[in-house]
């Protein structure tokens, strides 16, 4: 039996479901064949192109069929995939395309228009541009070769390509957030993202019968693993890059009937805060997931309750474990408020010293990890990647204590600690502790410089409803002082009608900073 490769996720399923619906994107539902024929004839032409195994090849296309097609068409041919953020800059994907090397990006229209720098010298040799309009002049420099998809493709063959491959070989370069500095490269395998898939599959109990929203981009690791759980298993996936217009995703999601949904806190903080979800009924919905960044056990409970009877999953994860490390049981959550829960299957996950060894339960240290789905590395960073790469562990950055039955808490970032005077402060505390406040809907605590304590917490807070920031702030002084410690409580507390955030919604602190 040969190696389970990440392309063959859509490959058996147009096998086992041929007709069946396997996206839902702008309207229209595509069947697994049907994308599965498209991805082919992708490959084919990329091969054409002169692209081989090995070969790096960026995608700039925001959710869609057309990004669904031409992530498993890349892999089809043994090629790389390199996903970028929809959102970067032209400065931006030109580093992207420095750093590993890509010759070839698959984009559209709309993202053309807006990185013109793509089509000028020293940017990737070729472009394949989905064009509806079909072929069209774009002034451009002679050395950047411009293909129009799917005019391309018209009578192209669609049987697959033959690329031997191994599950050793890497499959995809994902580009971490860069909130702490320049996007590195995490190298994953296929072995790495099957494993992984195979995991996540286990324990959130998915079948042929599950349908998820996403309005999570596809660049991000968490909502590409939406789409690779899914199609691993012959689910569907219904895409809405409405999420600016919250109540809209929820009439779609009632509408498809999905029986899942994933997000980021701030993906719930704006469900609840800024849509009529409370007033909704979702009767197909099995399971929520939540994961990208620690959720506030106050948001969580509220989470849990509005969509109930629906089983809220907490995860955790990393780019560099190809998304997945740790989940909590739903059964587990009213007794574990605020835990990362356990490993998942065929993960191991345990708090330890700066050697690796395991700490006593109750004693603080760097939650570490081994398995499978662990990263090559980072792309060209050796030194970066023996930062993280030890004793044949991956050291996560996050800090945390697990109790007597196992059950793991972040505490917080070891780059994200203040401190104040002699004390080091888990930023993380600080904001769980102001998300308790009945007025906040967000928060981000950081350090701020001080000349007498060296440094000390700020607070960014955005409101609910249109409440008098004056009187919030000072009712947070007394709030706080039930919550922690007088000199954890934010020396400064700054009132926003938003906090900046990733695509993936992620709040960006270096910008706050």
């Amino acid at each position: 039996m040969h190696s389970k490769l990440v392309h063959h996720f859509l490959e058996d399923s147009a096998r086992n479901f041929p007709q069946k619906p396997a996206l839902f994107s702008k309207g229209t539902w595509h069947t697994f064949l049907e994308l599965d024929q498209q991805a082919n004839a992708i490959a084919v032409f990329l091969r054409e192109i002169g692209v081989n195994r090995g070969d790096r090849v960026g995608i700039l296309i925001e959710n869609s069929m057309e990004y669904v097609a031409t992530y498993y068409a890349i892999l089809k041919i043994g090629a790389i995939t390199v996903a970028i953020n929809t959102e970067v800059t032209a400065h931006d994907v030109q580093y992207l395309i420095r750093d590993c090397g890509i010759d070839v990006i698959v984009t559209n229209l709309v993202l053309l228009n807006r990185n013109k720098e793509l089509l000028k010298k020293g940017a990737a040799a070729k472009l394949l541009v989905w064009s509806p309009k079909g072929k069209i002049n774009i002034p451009k420099d002679d050395e950047v070769d411009i293909f129009f998809l799917p005019h391309e493709l018209k009578g192209a063959d669609t049987k697959p390509p033959h690329v031997r491959m191994i599950d050793l070989d890497i499959a995809s370069i994902v580009y971490t957030s860069g909130s702490t500095g320049k996007p590195r490269g995490v190298v994953l395998s296929h072995l790495n993202i099957v494993t992984n898939t195979r995991s996540i599959v286990d324990y959130l109990h998915l079948t042929e019968n599950d349908r998820i929203m996403v309005v999570l981009p596809f660049y991000y690791i968490y909502g590409k693993s939406l789409l690779n759980t899914h199609f691993f298993v012959g689910g569907s996936v219904v895409i809405d890059n409405r999420f600016m217009y919250p109540n809209v995703v929820l009439n779609t999601m009632q509408e498809q009937e999905v029986t899942g949904f994933s997000g980021v806190p701030s993906t719930f903080s704006i469900l609840l805060n800024r849509s009529n979800v409370r007033a909704l009924s979702f009767p197909s919905l099995r399971y929520v997931t939540q994961a990208g960044g620690a959720m506030a056990p106050a948001l969580q409970k509220e989470v849990a309750e509005v969509f109930a009877p629906a089983r809220l999953y907490i995860m955790y994860g990393a780019t560099e474990a190809s998304a997945r490390l740790s989940y909590l049981e739903p059964d587990d959550l009213p007794r574990k408020w605020g835990s990362i829960g356990k490993a998942i299957p065929n993960v191991e996950l345990f708090v330890a010293d700066s050697h690796g060894r395991p700490l006593p339960v109750g004693e603080q240290g760097e939650i570490v990890a081994r398995g499978a789905n662990i990263m090559q590395g980072y792309w060209n960073h050796p030194e970066e990647t023996a930062k993280v790469l030890k004793k044949g562990l991956y050291f996560t950055g996050d800090l945390g204590v697990m109790d007597e039955e196992g059950f793991i808490f972040v505490v917080g970032r070891k780059k994200d600690m203040i401190k104040i005077g002699g004390n080091r402060v888990s930023a993380k505390e600080i904001e769980e502790a102001i998300f308790e406040h009945p007025n906040v809907a967000e928060t981000a605590v950081i350090a701020a410089p001080d000349d007498v304590l060296g440094e000390v917490p700020k607070a960014f807070i955005v409101l609910k409803n249109n409440k008098d920031p004056e009187v919030v702030k000072e009712s947070l002084q007394d709030f706080l002082k039930d919550k922690i410690a007088v000199y954890k409580i934010p020396k400064y507390f700054e009132i926003r009608e938003s906090l900046p955030k990733s695509k993936s919604g992620k709040i960006q602190k270096l910008k706050l900073k």
